[in-house]
């Protein structure tokens, strides 16, 4: 264990290029500065700096500016806007060092992830770069001589990107990338939380050559800005990632104007490890689908199921991996689990723990003794689906192990949740991998793999834990309208 450092950090001195530290608003090209919120260390509690709690005028502001930036930016040709976007992505590689140091500082997690999490969220920039240049319609064959029909491909309008806390830097590009190669103006509210990234994506965006109005940042706390978003008939589209109880009242809002919608929602991911698995693969892809950015990720493994001949010696594997974890300031070298966000993420985690322990789970990592802030990762045996976690996201390092028999019990266990936003399973057997696979009602399986997002592929869930896809061909499909065009007299 690291002892997390106790001093106020100054982030600004640490930077290569302090401009990328941001504490106003973007609005329509302009940096509108009255930072009258804090932005929390969650390591040490300290205060980072500060950021404007932007109210409804300024979201208004933003908006129309997305509105009066739109018909040029549309008129674009494809290649020009893909040509900004490359010189974007470029700039996040050029500036990781300070892109990563700012997300650790904010967010949390250790510097290493952080480092990760730009390269990820560069990559969907680069891929819907490359897609901006092949947004096509088609011509229809049509019934009625004389007469040609296309299918065209149009940008939706001016979008509300509203996006969480645990990925402050992808969540951001795998929303706005799509949107901006399809011709989309973007108005951003990111985690009052974890602003800094987001505005720094902003200064690099404004010297990729994305024009003044065309990509907006509003900060500050969630209700009026949201409500102003929602409410507004000139945004067309919002796309949101968060809870589910969130999406559901964001969806509310957004029916009286009928937009179209991207939620990407709560998860309840099962681990299933088969008695046929290569156990130290299943080992690492536990490791990495659950203790990845301390277990604060939509498709972390929430429940371990674990077949009786493998489970034993899994348990005691994955104990022994958990244990040598090295849990402090994710600023700090080695580092593998950073703080958790915030007091009541910290609090819904013990509880989770506690609920476990008093009915009959058993802890088998060591304890350990750690500051305010810092969960103890914990792999807990004898795990049932009573116990809380089985039906709520615990987000945190915790590990719960069920016992299973048959493949028929791993099933419907997996299944037995309102959510279906991501699955894995270890085995060997290629019969029982399409068999299985097939069956589980979640829009993303990892087969003998803990990672299951790249920008290449499609992203998103099933029942509660959303609509619509992010990444991939469908991710730009979204930012897309489809306009039938008839000809006649020809």
């Amino acid at each position: 264990m690291t002892i997390p450092m106790t001093d106020a950090f100054d982030l600004r001195s640490q930077l290569n290029d302090p401009e990328l530290l941001q504490e106003a608003a973007l609005i329509n090209g302009a940096w509108v500065a009255r930072a009258d919120m804090a932005v929390i260390d969650p390591a040490t509690g300290a205060t980072l700096g500060h950021m404007p709690d932007c109210s409804a005028e300024e979201t208004s502001a933003a908006i129309d500016a997305a509105a009066a930036a739109m018909p040029s930016w549309r008129a674009r040709t494809h290649a020009e806007r893909a040509d900004i976007l490359m010189a974007w992505y470029q700039l996040m590689h050029d500036h990781i060092e300070d892109l990563a140091l700012i997300l650790t500082a904010e967010q949390g997690k250790p510097l290493a992830e952080a480092k990760g999490e730009i390269l990820y969220g560069a990559s969907f920039v680069r891929w819907f770069a490359e897609e901006a240049r092949r947004i096509d319609g088609s011509i229809i064959p049509s019934p009625v001589p004389g007469k040609k029909i296309f299918a065209l491909k149009e940008p939706v309008g001016v979008c509300a990107i509203i996006t969480p806390w645990n990925f402050p830097n992808a969540m951001i590009t795998r929303k706005v990338a799509p949107g901006l190669a399809a011709g989309c103006t973007m108005v951003i509210k990111p985690s009052d939380f974890t602003p800094y990234s987001a505005l720094a994506l902003g200064v690099l965006a404004a010297r990729a050559g994305i024009p003044e109005g065309v990509l907006n940042i509003v900060t500050g706390r969630p209700e009026e800005i949201g409500a102003t978003l929602t409410g507004s008939p000139v945004v067309r589209k919002l796309s949101f990632t968060g809870s589910t109880r969130v999406g559901a009242l964001l969806a509310e809002q957004c029916a009286p104007t009928l937009k179209k919608m991207s939620l990407e929602l709560g998860g309840n991911a099962p681990f299933i490890v088969f008695d046929d698995a290569d156990l130290e693969a299943a080992l690492e892809g536990a490791m990495a689908s659950k203790f990845r950015n301390g277990g604060q990720t939509c498709v972390c493994a929430n429940r371990i199921l674990v077949q009786s001949g493998i489970h034993d010696r899994f348990v005691a594997g994955l104990a022994a991996r958990v244990d040598a974890l090295r849990v402090g300031n994710g600023r700090e070298a080695g580092v593998e689990i950073g703080p958790m966000i915030n007091a009541a993420a910290l609090d819904k985690i013990n509880a989770h723990v506690a609920d476990a322990l008093e009915k009959g789970a058993t802890r088998v990592t060591a304890p350990r003794a750690l500051p305010a802030q810092f969960a103890d990762p914990v792999v807990l045996s004898g795990a049932t689906m009573q116990m809380r976690f089985a039906q709520e996201e615990t987000f945190g390092p915790v590990a719960p192990i069920l016992r299973f028999e048959t493949e028929a019990e791993a099933l419907e266990i997996a299944n037995g949740t309102p959510f279906g936003l991501a699955a894995y399973f270890y085995t060997t057997d290629m019969k029982r991998a399409f068999r299985f696979g097939e069956a589980l009602e979640v829009g993303l399986v990892g087969l003998n793999t803990g990672a299951v997002s790249h920008a290449e592929a499609p992203f998103g869930g099933v029942k509660s834990s959303g609509l619509g896809r992010e990444g991939a061909q469908e991710g730009i499909e979204e930012y897309l309208e489809t306009k039938a065009f008839h000809f006649a007299g020809l």
